[in-house]
């Protein structure tokens, strides 16, 4: 099947100038570039709202092979990426759940792709230079006129972009293969906790694994205040993943400080940043960020090396984690980075709070570490036995 081929440009704040072809909604975008370097799971990254305000640059060099099967969508609504590049787009798409070529979606939901470029020279520059903002364009081809728009893109740094991704209104999550109660309350553990979900972006596979574990999940905005949480009655509280600067999503600090101690809780990505700061913590920019399936951290309670799937740009400052100080035992270090050595987690066991960086939910990614879902659960039940339905 022959490509339709339409000229397309990328320009970089930094003056890197690379020529290939527009794909899906032809227009332009500016935003933040940043690289995966996952093998696969195309669509699971477009539709990640983790995503939102950044172009994504793939390093695998096909894209597109499988199609899109709206069952692998993490979020409702399309791709949240601004943008994709990638060195081929796929000719043909073969996969029997496939419903729609990667062009055809990206096109329905208004989202410009470009390809033909090469990516290995891009993420070299976006690993010595850092994650910049870009533009990418179907329609605009002057150097000069596109570096002004790149430059003019919103700087990631102080930028909230929780309010674009999250829901408006509570509701109760429905997992696609629910199970009857009778066979959750069978289970080994089969009691089926409570737990709200500060939605900042979450993933869905997140959810579908937390249902897995038997949890009644409510989803609720991310503004969503500690009294109405807690009216909500809930056995434990999560903090999803999400989009843009930790430290400016003040309001979800505030929360989180409120309820710290008063429920267990249990974050990921966006949410071990906003409890660490919520706890007193520091958050700084990582140069190009963490994004892939492939990144190595070390479980501090077992010993043990989970190859792990990450997306984030910020991260926590390990140094100023509070420590013990008299009367509390402070948080704790759990996860280490092993690139890097940056903090991948943390607990703060009086407060019954833990955390980690990563993706646990391997959507796409590695399933090392499905087991922290399960050590939520424990967490829980350390202060609920099990036999007590706290749905009821």
């Amino acid at each position: 099947m022959a490509i339709n081929r339409q000229r397309g440009v990328l320009m970089l704040q930094s003056g890197l100038r690379l020529d290939g072809f527009a794909f899906g909604a032809i227009g332009e975008s500016a935003a933040e570039v940043v690289f995966n370097t996952s093998m696969t799971g195309y669509q699971e990254i477009l539709t990640d709202p983790s995503y939102a305000g950044q172009i994504v640059v793939l390093t695998q060099p096909q894209i597109g092979n499988y199609g899109i099967a709206a069952r692998d969508a993490q979020s409702d609504g399309g791709p949240k990426a601004s943008g994709l590049i990638v060195r081929e787009r796929s000719a043909i798409a073969s996969n029997f759940a496939g419903e729609q070529t990667l062009d055809e979606y990206l096109a329905a939901h208004g989202v410009m792709g470009i390809d033909g470029v090469d990516t290995r020279a891009l993420v070299l520059h976006l690993r010595e230079a850092g994650a910049m903002n870009g533009v990418i364009s179907g329609v605009d081809f002057d150097s000069d006129s596109l570096k002004s728009k790149a430059e003019a893109a919103p700087n990631m740094e102080g930028l909230d972009l929780v309010r674009s991704v999250t829901r408006s209104a509570v509701g109760e999550f429905e997992p696609r293969d629910s199970t009857p109660e009778e066979e959750l309350l069978a289970l080994p553990g089969g009691t089926r906790h409570h737990i709200v979900a500060l939605d900042f972006g979450i993933k869905r596979n997140i959810l579908e694994l937390m249902s897995a574990e038997n949890f009644r999940i409510t989803l609720v905005p991310a503004t969503t205040g500690a009294e109405d949480i807690l009216a909500l009655k809930p056995d434990g509280v999560f903090c999803s993943n999400g989009p843009g600067d930790p430290a400016a999503v003040t309001y979800a600090i505030e929360t989180i400080a409120a309820l710290a101690g008063l429920v267990p809780m249990f974050g990921i990505c966006l949410g071990h940043q906003l409890m660490a700061l919520a706890l007193g913590a520091k958050t700084f920019k990582l140069k190009f960020g963490h994004r892939g399936g492939n990144h190595p951290v070390r479980d501090e309670q077992t010993g043990r090396i989970e190859i792990t799937a990450q997306n984030h740009g910020f991260c926590v400052d390990a140094d100023t984690l509070p420590t013990a100080s008299a009367g509390t035992d402070g948080a704790e270090p759990t996860h280490w980075n092993l690139n890097d050595s940056t903090l991948e987690g943390f607990r703060h066991r009086e407060r019954r709070m833990f955390a980690v960086q990563y993706h646990p939910e391997a959507a796409p990614g590695p399933h090392d570490s499905g087991y922290l879902f399960r050590r939520f659960r424990k967490l829980i039940e350390e202060l609920s036995p099990p036999g007590i339905d706290s749905s009821t």
